[in-house]
């Protein structure tokens, strides 16, 4: 069985590994079929991902099919297309008993902590499985667990009807924030450097998109709004500029959704926040959206195509990686 295994920072290898076991108990075996390649494992690989450890095979956007099921399993059976939520926690944390396991306080994430999903096969409990329609392509499946990742910050954002929405940042991350934006009703604009990605926005539904290197972020938004601002800013960049930019952005009672891990402090005025009264949300991870995107896909009441640009089988890793770096490249997956 070959896995993609980060040794250690720049050392990415495809090894064989030892057949694993038949599942037991509530065990599924599944069978890789696409990994999609995010920055986070790109930042393992580099060695600036500050929660993982190595020796490490990456991947925690992952689905497949079930291959066999062991004896406890009664919800899933061979041959169903799962997508992989690649979180495990306590379930006794003051987090976990107040319904934010996302932040559990003994959090582990596949890929990152645990050894994640870039292998041909792996088992694993089946509550961490989600099973996912055969009538949804396995390349649109697999956009689930990011798509997730929007879900929470719409949820963290509050985002509904008639809301105006900013999103910092128009890759994947970003336009995951866009489609669910956009399916709970708001009015949305893009912002970002590069005009093809800021195209790829329109296409898919933002109502107004800015060129942060042609235009001043700040003057477009409050025109847009008519000297309003958002009622939601999203964070989908991660930079202190960005978060800067997010807070002066809101209008009042303004929420700012954050996705980024900038360790350095960011220059952010008391005054805009106190004066607006403002709510300053961090979204990591999420929590119990699986189900809610999964109906989504399978309905086809969000629009994926074109998100994924580029499939690579799993000895091409390295020139995955390099293309990841290729601004013309959306969402990379790793065949298996």
């Amino acid at each position: 069985m070959k896995q993609v295994l980060v040794k250690k920072p720049q050392d990415i290898q495809i090894v064989e590994a030892e057949k694993i076991d038949r599942p037991q108990g509530n065990e599924v075996k599944v069978k890789v079929i696409y990994a999609g390649l995010c920055g986070s494992d790109v930042h393992i690989f580099e060695g600036h991902n500050p929660f993982a450890t190595y020796p490490r095979i990456i991947g925690h956007e992952v689905m497949g099919v079930v291959e066999e099921v062991g004896e406890d399993v009664s919800d899933l059976e061979s041959g169903d297309q799962v997508i992989l939520e690649p979180i495990k926690t306590c379930g006794e944390c003051r987090s976990c008993r107040i319904g934010r396991p996302n932040i559990c306080e003994n959090l582990q994430v596949y890929g990152v902590h645990r050894d994640g999903g870039m292998r041909e096969y792996f088992v694993i409990e089946s509550d961490k499985l989600h099973k996912i329609s055969s009538e949804v392509t396995p390349e649109k499946a697999v956009l689930a667990e990011p798509l997730t990742i929007g879900a929470q910050a719409s949820l963290r954002g509050e985002v509904g009807e008639g809301d105006t929405v900013l999103i910092q940042g128009a890759g994947t991350i970003g336009l995951c924030c866009l489609l669910i934006a956009k399916h709970r009703g708001a009015k949305v604009i893009v912002s970002d450097l590069d005009n093809d990605k800021l195209q790829f926005a329109k296409d898919k539904g933002a109502d107004y998109t800015i060129n942060i290197g042609e235009n001043n972020l700040l003057d477009e938004v409050f025109k847009i709004t008519e000297d309003k601002g958002v009622n939601v800013s999203m964070d989908a960049v991660g930079l202190n500029a960005t978060f800067e930019s997010a807070v002066k952005s809101c209008a009042p009672a303004g929420k700012v959704v954050v996705l980024g891990f900038e360790e350095k402090p960011a220059q952010v005025s008391q005054v805009d926040i106190t004066k607006g009264e403002l709510d300053i949300k961090g979204s990591r991870l999420q929590t119990d959206q699986f189900p809610y995107i999964i109906s989504l896909l399978e309905k086809n009441l969000i629009d994926v195509d074109g998100i994924v640009t580029h499939i690579k089988d799993k000895e091409e890793i390295n020139d995955a990686l390099e293309l990841f770096k290729d601004n013309s490249s959306r969402k990379i997956l790793i065949k298996f």
